[in-house]
Parts: structure tokens; sequence; C-alpha cells
């Protein structure tokens, strides 16, 4: 087996810097934001959009998961979907952050149709590039190695988007519909660039063993697979914990801290706010696997991380909603981040280690319909604690709509009920999440 190359990790990290650290980043923050306040659909329109096309997904997500065991080509199994994926997928999240001059209705249909179709291109993409991750290397200390800069990839871009973000919006000028639609070109291109490049410089050193014909034994040995069924589990409650926090942020700054704080000249908007965690998220996901070594097992260290994250979405709850405490509370969000960097890397150095018990178990390879069940869960998360969001802050006063002349209106109905249940968003409900997954890694048998 050949040496693996610096080259080839870094390759490996761009591939989340553009799916995770640009195009999921700003859908699962900016997007509930930008829908109700900027592109103008109803909160309801808002949450129901968010769960059908997600939990779309969660049925594609696995077909594709087997799509991708199954393909041959020059490239390899897996990293063609990368290499002709790219552009589809930069374009496609162009055409989302653009607001069509449409009434209530054509706008409906015009976030409904592309929503759906970001999904598909996201999903075509990205469950080949978590599988890529089984068939680079057998070596277990190589595939830490990669989920780190997987990880170290996302959360670097992540603050790169996140922290130029307004500043982008302020040179571009214009309404704030004309902002998101430049910024989408943009970021779109450099997420289309960054898979590409992800594509081209990794190298497949493993050949799947192939189950050739389509079966749906593959789908029905997972659900026999106890690691693999707790994982998943684990998968869903990350991605319940990120999705609370990142789907609620935009409001928090809005209604809680009456919009943007500025602090010697830093605008502290909601994309800034949460840049602090990304950055610490960078920089301990790089010190994952030490953190790993340190605890002895990936299950010890994800317990401890999920301890962190419980324990500082508790204490953020009990700051003052003022903006005069903005560093109390930034300073939360980075110890927060302390376990989400940790933690983030094991999850997918943990699905490899499904992989390979299955493989062991059932003697034919599933890496693809495994990894896909990351990016599932990823998605099922997401969109149930994004739906969930905006349903909420619906109950608690929040309302929003196009009016007659396609114009955004938003109106709020209880202030204080809506600044409770922000703040409870971001705080309580992750707690709970995390909590929960100190409870599901108690089940977990795998103990590498």
């Amino acid at each position: 087996m050949s040496k693996v190359k610096l080259s080839e990790k870094i390759g490996y990290g761009l591939g989340d810097a553009a799916a995770g650290g640009i195009t999921w980043k700003v859908m699962s923050i900016a997007f509930p934001l930008f829908f109700t306040n900027i592109f103008g659909l109803t909160v309801a329109d808002t949450a129901t959009l968010m769960l059908v096309a997600r939990l779309f997904d969660v049925v594609t997500d696995p077909i594709m998961g087997a799509i991708a065991d199954r393909t041959r080509s020059r490239w390899g199994t897996y990293r063609p979907w990368l290499i002709f994926g790219a552009i589809p997928l930069g374009l496609v999240f162009a055409l989302l952050l653009y607001t069509p001059d449409f009434g209530p209705v054509g706008k409906r249909i015009y976030a409904y149709t592309m929503y759906l179709l970001m999904m598909v291109v996201y999903t075509a993409v990205n469950v080949p590039y978590g599988s890529l991750l089984g068939v680079m290397t057998d070596d277990d200390n190589e595939k830490n190695q990669f989920s780190s800069y997987r990880m170290v990839g996302a959360y670097a871009m992540g603050f790169i988007t996140l922290l130029s973000f307004p500043y982008l919006q302020k040179m571009v000028g214009g309404s704030e519909a004309h902002q998101y639609a430049v910024l989408g070109v943009i970021l779109g291109g450099l997420a289309a660039l960054g898979t590409l490049a992800c594509g081209l410089l990794t190298k497949e050193r493993l050949k799947p063993v192939r189950a050739e014909k389509f079966s749906f034994k593959p789908f029905a040995d997972l659900f026999r697979n106890k690691p693999w069924i707790y994982l998943t589990l684990i998968g869903i409650c990350t991605n319940f914990f990120n999705g609370f926090r990142y789907a609620v942020a935009g409001y928090l700054l809005q209604y809680c801290l009456k919009g943007e704080v500025t602090f010697s000249g830093l605008i502290i908007s909601y994309t800034v706010f949460m840049t602090f965690g990304e950055v610490t998220c960078m920089i301990f996901g790089g010190l994952s696997p030490k953190f790993t070594q340190w605890a002895g097992s990936k299950k010890k260290a994800f317990f401890w991380a999920a301890i962190i994250c419980a324990v500082t979405s508790i204490a953020f709850f009990f700051i003052p909603m003022d903006p005069s405490y903005i560093w109390l509370m930034i300073l939360m969000v980075i110890l927060t981040s302390v376990g989400i960097g940790i933690y983030s890397p094991l999850l997918w150095s943990m699905y490899a280690d499904v992989a390979d018990y299955a493989t062991q178990k059932n003697g034919t390879s599933s890496t693809g319909l495994i990894f896909s069940s990351g990016t599932m869960s990823q998605k099922f998360g997401s969109a149930i604690s994004g739906a969930l969001v905006a349903l909420l802050l619906g109950i608690a006063g929040f309302i929003s709509g196009t009016d007659a002349n396609g114009e955004t209106v938003v109106t709020i109905t209880n202030e204080a009920s809506v600044q409770n249940m922000i703040w409870a968003l971001f705080s309580l409900f992750p707690a709970a999440i995390a909590l929960l997954i100190i409870l599901l890694l108690k089940l977990y048998p795998i103990k590498k």
C-alpha cells in the first residue's frame, strides 16, 4: 500500500471545507433567518420546507450509499461523484440564495424546488465523500488523521465564511436579498472548487468487497448491527445539538441582543458570533487524536466531550440577556465548541469502525451505505431541529410572510415570549440532547 501524503490529507480536508464549511454551514446558520426575514416565507412554510426536504434525504442517502458502493470507473468507486458533482453543487447553492421577484405562491414553489434539488446534489457528493475514508487506508491512526483534517477543513472554512459574511455583505451593498444572491455565487464557486480538488487529490487504495447484484439484504443487515444503531442515534443527536444552536443564532442576535453588536470596530453579527466556535472547533478537531489517546478510546473521548457540551450549554442559559455580556456569551460558545471540536472527527472515525465490523460480520462491504447513515443523521437531526425552531418561535409569537406586493413582513406578538424561547433553544434544548448522547455512548458496544 502506497504511503499517504500530506497533500492527500489536505485534499480530503478540502472536501468538507466545501461541504461542511460553506454549503452546510450557511444552510444551517443563515437559512432559517434568510427564509423568514429576507426571502419572505411564513414560519410554517419555513418549518415544513426544512423538514420535508431533509427527511427526503433520509430515504435518498442510503440509496445513494448503495449506488456509490457499486460504482466502477477509471477514477475509482467514490471519487467520481466528487469530481463530476462539484459544479452542480456550487450552481444549485447559488440559485438557492437568490430571491426571485415572485408572489407568495411563486416563492414557495421556487424555495421548495431549489431546496429539494440542493439536498439531492449534496447527497450525491457528500455520501461518497464520507465513504471515501473507508477505502483510502486500513490504518486506524491514519483514519483518525484523515478525520481530523476533515474537521479542521470544515471548521477553518466555516470560520472564514462566517467571519467574512457581514463584511462581504457591506462590500456588495444594496438590499439584503441582493447581498445574499451575490454571496451565493461567490460561496458556491468556492464550494465547487474545494469539492473538485478533493476528488482529484485523494486516492482509493482499498478495493471494496462488492456485492454486485442489488439486494435489500445490506439494508436489513444494518438493523442487526448494534454498533450502527447506537452510532446513528448518536449522530442524529449531535446534529440536533448543533442544529438548535445554528438555526436560532440569527434570531438570538437580532431579537435578544437587538441587532448587530459592535466592539472595538468588530461587527458581531450572528455569523461572527458563531465564528468564535468555528475556530475553537478547528483547533480542538486537530487535537482530537491526542485527546483520544489520553482518554484511552474513542468512546471515552466522545463521552467527556459530550459532558463539556452539556455543562456549558446549561451555563449559557443563566447569562443575562444583555449586549454588555456579549463576551461572556462568546466565552461559553468557545467552551461548548471545545467539546464539539473533539467529538466531530471521532464520529466519522467511529463510522469507519462500524463499516469494518459490518464487513467482517457479513462478508461484503457496505461502506457507502454505512457512511450514508452519517449524512442521513446529519440531515435528519438538522431537519427536525430547524423545523422545531421555526414552529416553536411561531408558537411563542413570531410571525413572518410575504404581503400582496411581494414584500417580506415580520411581526412579533409577544416579545418576551419570543426572547425566552430563543434563549432556551440556544442553551437548554442542546443541553438535554448532550445528556442523551452521554446515555447512548454508554450503550455503544465498540471500545476502540
